[in-house]
């Protein structure tokens, strides 16, 4: 992955429409973009990269609020219709975009309830606000509908970068910014590719991280660096 470039995405992002500031544009490292506004580094079990604000905790939080998911493709990824040299459509590539964003919401959906936590639409004095975007999607072999098509066998659906931030939903103070990098595993043999194989892929993804949340939700204790 190029370093300069994931730093510019992240900033941009971070910037566009998680925290909204010009200092994470201006940022020139990974610690600098992560920490912009005073977050500090943190270990956080299954996470390669997090950063929390000092003293901050989770506890009290018993609903979530889930914001719109945006999907950015690997600058890289060339995609083409499988046994097809033609290039995907923009509707096939936002296609792809809303079924990863629809299974990474079902996944955190899913793994929130098991733990007793409230998926709500509004603010409110006890909601966790939870703001992610996918970066880096890379299909090994993306699956499109048509007719007679030849069918594209593969060893990984591919691979995706997870950008959340944690917020309280009322006040929007950041109290968790994280980075994790997930690679679909090799199955071994070959599989056939399609929609449903990669969209179990990103769900797969998405159900590890959200294990992790309601984790801390669960611990509800006080994170420092």
């Amino acid at each position: 992955m190029n370093q300069k470039r994931l730093l510019r995405q992240l900033a941009g992002l971070i910037a566009l429409f998680l925290t909204a500031s010009a200092l994470a544009q201006q940022a020139k490292t990974l610690d600098e973009v992560m920490s912009y506004d005073g977050l500090r580094k943190i270990d956080i079990k299954g996470i390669d990269t997090a950063y929390a604000l000092s003293g901050a905790t989770l506890a009290g939080y018993k609903t979530v609020m889930i914001q719109p998911i945006g999907v950015r493709f690997h600058k890289s990824w060339k995609p083409t219709v499988p046994g097809n040299r033609r290039s995907l459509s923009s509707s096939e590539l936002q296609n792809i975009r809303d079924d990863v964003a629809e299974s990474v919401r079902d996944a955190f959906v899913e793994e929130l309830k098991k733990g007793g936590y409230s998926i709500v639409a509004q603010p409110g004095p006890d909601v966790l606000r939870l703001q992610t975007a996918i970066l880096n999607l890379y299909i090994t072999a993306p699956d499109v509908a048509m007719a007679g098509r030849t069918r594209v066998y593969t060893v990984s659906a591919g691979e995706m970068t997870l950008l959340a931030e944690l917020a309280d939903s009322e006040t929007g103070e950041i109290i968790v910014r994280i980075l994790d990098r997930y690679q679909a595993r090799s199955a071994g043999s070959f599989q056939l590719s399609s929609a449903v194989h990669n969209a179990a892929e990103a769900r797969n993804a998405a159900s590890g991280w959200a294990k992790i949340l309601r984790g801390e939700l669960d611990k509800a204790k006080t994170i420092t660096n």
